[in-house]
């Protein structure tokens, strides 16, 4: 089986996390990943980058407990509320719902919508290391 490395010393912000993703994933590819939650789904799907051609992959998240800092609270907050900015290209109502359960429930945050994500590909096996 495929394994990947994410390096999580990596991974200080959303933007991180989508350059590392790039940069173990996106291997001989001439494009890259946005940072979007749609498109990690769309990359966990396979067919091009270090996914291609394999039925499935081992990924090892390292220093997972920083990336999970990285990527809490706050970092979501942050997130949402550039959302809420842009309402012209984004449900301003979705993402208003979700700033509000983050603030009153502490999540789901960017990390936890992550692994949510992982989670729905079988395939892909996520390692918190």
């Amino acid at each position: 089986m495929l394994t990947l490395t994410l390096d999580g010393s990596r991974i200080h912000d959303i933007r991180g996390l989508y350059d590392e993703l790039n940069r173990v994933f996106m291997v001989g590819e001439d494009w890259r990943l946005g940072q979007s939650l749609d498109a990690l789904d769309d990359l966990l799907h396979g067919g091009y980058g270090a996914l291609h051609g394999h039925d499935g992959a081992r990924v090892v998240l390292s220093d997972h407990h920083r990336v999970r800092e990285a990527l809490g609270l706050e970092t979501t907050r942050e997130y949402l509320r550039a959302k809420l900015e842009q309402p012209g290209t984004f449900s301003a109502t979705l993402f208003q719902e979700r700033l509000d359960r983050l603030e009153a429930e502490g999540g789901p945050t960017y990390f936890e919508t992550v692994l949510e994500i992982f989670a729905e590909h079988p395939r892909i096996e996520l390692v918190l290391a």
